[in-house]
């Protein structure tokens, strides 16, 4: 099913949100919806969305932030890879993540400061053009299925030259959805926003079983407000309809099917094994591992260093913060007590607070239940 997104009118918005607030009057619980996507919670945030829902609608952030969840090992062996003379490139909002222990560097960003090749790149191109040189070098490759086929791609087609490397920390985000849907322990999750991004590549089907085996209806979203706006619409009339079942509000970007050559890409490159989430723990097929035939890739097997396992895997956040909490959307970023404090954007304690798809990040930066911004304005002109 597919619905379209009148995209930028700000009477269509007034429109919607006074049929939220209806439909929501007719409903006699509270009903709580997760996002899954750290965009769609900028946009709920930046544009104070949240202040325009009923009392009883809750929009919860859920487990969007692939920097957040990257576990602090693969950064130490990043850090340590860099400290010892291999080049080592990521994307930059990678760069102040920092490790499981309390040593120092801590992050790729110290390490650069003492010396370290560090270098910040846009794409994996632009790693194997700087690559050209023959210096030993290694990419730290972080990210869901919407940047899984970037890094993907040149290895899968032979273009990685001899001196190149990977520690594959992509992770896939259907898996983690079903880990918080059986795993929630307050009240039910009753609506899911699905992300737009990993659907342009997944296809909007990869999110049915949300609606199937849990009966829970599900919307693929674009990122506008009104996006977001008629998401939450879609999901609250199926709700008082006692229907569950999956919308792709996003038609306009996603297709039914998704990117079907990206999808053989990851297919024929990587096999899905079971994966570490930083604070979480080990969530069963939700981790991509190069097969055999392209294991020369593999950074890890090529210097000799031990996969993360189940056995070696901790619960790697610092003392106190709740990033697990928040990722899973059991907290919220203020029901921590470093928020603003110990860990601000300028000194990110805990990961949360490191990438802009981060959810301390992004209410830290934008205010959430706090600040009301964009819509808010709006809809308060005579």
């Amino acid at each position: 099913m597919e619905i379209s997104s009148p995209y930028r009118d700000p009477k269509i918005s007034r429109l919607i949100v006074g049929e939220i607030a209806k439909i929501a009057s007719e409903l006699e619980d509270h009903v709580k919806i997760m996002d899954f996507c750290g965009t769609h919670e900028w946009t709920i945030t930046h544009y104070g969305i949240r202040s325009l829902m009923p009392q009883n609608v809750e929009l919860i952030a859920g487990p969007g932030c692939p920097v957040c969840i990257t576990p602090g090992y693969y950064v130490e062996i990043a850090v340590k890879f860099a400290m010892e003379g291999v080049r080592v490139f990521t994307f930059g909002d990678v760069y102040r993540l920092s490790g499981s222990s309390k040593g120092a560097p801590k992050n790729l960003e110290e390490a650069k400061s003492e010396g370290a090749d560090v270098k910040i790149v846009y794409s994996v191109a632009d790693a194997i053009k700087l690559s050209g040189d023959g210096k030993e070098s290694i990419f730290l490759a972080v990210g869901f299925e919407t940047t899984a086929p970037a890094t993907l791609g040149p290895i899968h087609r032979g273009d990685v030259p001899d001196n190149l490397s990977f520690i594959i920390v992509h992770r896939l985000t259907p898996p983690i959805t079903k880990y918080v849907l059986e795993n929630y322990p307050q009240s039910p999750i009753r609506g899911i926003i699905a992300p737009g991004h990993v659907s342009a590549i997944t296809g909007a089907s990869e999110w049915e079983f949300v609606a199937k085996d849990y009966g829970i209806p599900v919307v693929v979203s674009g990122f506008e407000p009104v996006d977001v706006l008629l998401s939450i619409l879609e999901i609250l009339r199926q709700i008082r309809e006692g229907r569950a079942e999956l919308v792709n509000e996003y038609s306009r970007v996603v297709r039914w099917e998704g990117n079907l050559r990206a999808k053989e890409v990851m297919k024929s490159t990587c096999e899905v094994v079971d994966a570490g989430w930083r604070g979480i723990g080990f969530v069963p097929d939700s981790g991509l591992q190069l097969k055999d035939a392209y294991k020369r890739y593999d950074a890890l097997l090529k210097y000799g260093i031990p996969e993360l396992s189940e056995e070696r895997w901790m619960e790697d956040l610092p003392p106190g913060c709740r990033c697990a909490e928040v990722t899973l959307g059991m907290a919220k970023p203020t029901d921590c007590p470093l928020f603003k404090k110990i860990c601000t954007p300028e000194r990110p304690y805990g990961p949360c607070m490191v990438s802009s798809e981060g959810t301390c990040l992004i209410w830290a930066k934008y205010g959430g239940d706090e600040l009301l911004r964009g819509l808010r304005e709006e809809f308060s002109r005579p």
